[in-house]
Parts: structure tokens; C-alpha cells; sequence
């Protein structure tokens, strides 16, 4: 079966894990999958990641992260979708809980939180959203 949104289906398998209080999860790897999972690390949203084999395939081991045994991710949502399209300039990008959460947005210098791509004034097609 081909994913018509394999980010959206990285996040879901990420939100399930961590409502079944997994460890870590397995997804397929791609380069944008790996660049989403730095901003979630260097964010603090998850542990870490590493490759592996999954199969004929390369996966991505996703070290979920927990704190006083909540889950230290509480929304992930799939803001621009395979059928629509959302974009964003620098000073628009949306500020998630007034700033407690990021927004991961792709830009022309790469995958970054919107925090970062503010500072550099870019911007691009907004990801996801995550507090």
C-alpha cells in the first residue's frame, strides 16, 4: 500500500506510541522524516532517533520521551496536508499555546522550528504543529 502522507504517518505512529506508553516506535526513513525528528530532538520533544533495517527497507528507531510519566509530547497535528497546502512567511508563521508549543516549518536553509526560522526571517510551508 503506498502513504499518500508518510509524515502524517510518521506523527500518527509517534502519537500512538506514546498514548500505548511505548519506548520507542519504528517508521520508515527519508530525509525529511530525519530533518522533522531533529527539530522535535533539538526541541526536546523526543529522545533521539537512529537508523535501521526495516526489511528490505531503511527505518527509523523514534526514542519517545516521557516526563513524571506523561508523555512530554501532548498535540502533534499534520498542519499542511497532501491536499492542501498551507505556506507562511516569517512574521505569520502561527504561534502555537502563545509560544509553548512549535510549529515545524520547511524552509529554503532547511526543516526548522518556528522559533529558529523567524531569527533567520524565512519562510515556508508549515508542517506540523506540536506542544
Amino acid at each position: 500500500m503506498a502513504l499518500t502522507d508518510p509524515l502524517g504517518d510518521m506523527l500518527t505512529r509517534i502519537r500512538n506510541g506514546q498514548r500505548a506508553r511505548k519506548d520507542s516506535v519504528l517508521s520508515p526513513a527519508s530525509k525529511l522524516r530525519a530533518r522533522v525528528l531533529d527539530v522535535l530532538q533539538r526541541e526536546g520533544y523526543i529522545r533521539g532517533y537512529s537508523e535501521e533495517q526495516m526489511g528490505p527497507a531503511a527505518g527509523i528507531r523514534i526514542e519517545l520521551k516521557y516526563f513524571e510519566g506523561q508523555p512530554a509530547i501532548q498535540h502533534v497535528a499534520r498542519v499542511s496536508k497532501p491536499g492542501r497546502r498551507v505556506y507562511s512567511g516569517s512574521q505569520e508563521l502561527p504561534r502555537v499555546r502563545n509560544g509553548l508549543g512549535i510549529t515545524i516549518v520547511s524552509t529554503p536553509k532547511g526543516v526548522l522550528s518556528d522559533a529558529e526560522a523567524r531569527e533567520q526571517n524565512v519562510g515556508g510551508e508549515v508542517l506540523a504543529e506540536v506542544f
